[in-house]
């Protein structure tokens, strides 16, 4: 998966960069407060990591592909980092956290590990928006690997990891 984004990345952030998620911020912000960090986990084109820093907030992001991060770099995103999130060792960091269709390109068993360390990440009253395909599979399509989530799955998996659902 890494390749396909490194290989693609010109063509990824072309399609995406312009996206309207206008619907999805107005939910998360109101969690949020004018000092709030976050951190962008699989920041892709940096389209929403370009917005939250527009109205001011401390952002922060990780991202798999190192041509994601050089794009980013290029926008004026400086506070970016090339690992994964399963290697990244934040504690009580952030505010919130952000991984918009990203988390939904890891194997279970690696989710798990990144929602722990998502969890410890976080700030005791931290919150933390995800998304994934509506579903109850894992399989790869078009060079990509997706993680599909229904309720019960999504709701055992945050359970385990001791996030509340808001």
């Amino acid at each position: 998966m890494k390749n396909y984004y490194d290989e693609h990345a010109l063509e990824y952030i072309n399609s995406t960069l312009s996206t309207d998620m206008s619907n999805v911020y107005t939910k998360f912000l109101p969690y949020l407060n004018k000092a709030s960090s976050i951190l962008d986990i699989g920041f892709g084109s940096g389209r929403d990591m370009l917005y939250f820093k527009s109205l001011g907030f401390d952002v922060y992001g990780i991202d798999f592909s190192i041509e994601m991060v050089i794009s980013a770099k290029k926008l004026g995103l400086n506070n970016v980092e090339h690992i994964s999130v399963c290697e990244m060792n934040y504690l009580h960091k952030f505010d919130a956290i952000w991984a918009c269709a990203s988390l939904l390109h890891l194997p279970s068993k690696d989710l798990l590990i990144a929602l722990h360390k998502c969890k410890e990440g976080l700030k005791d009253d931290g919150v933390m928006y995800c998304s994934f395909k509506y579903g109850d599979k894992e399989e790869v399509i078009n060079d990509r690997f997706f993680n599909f989530m229904n309720e019960d799955k999504f709701n055992n998996l945050i359970k385990e990891v001791g996030f509340n659902v808001v």
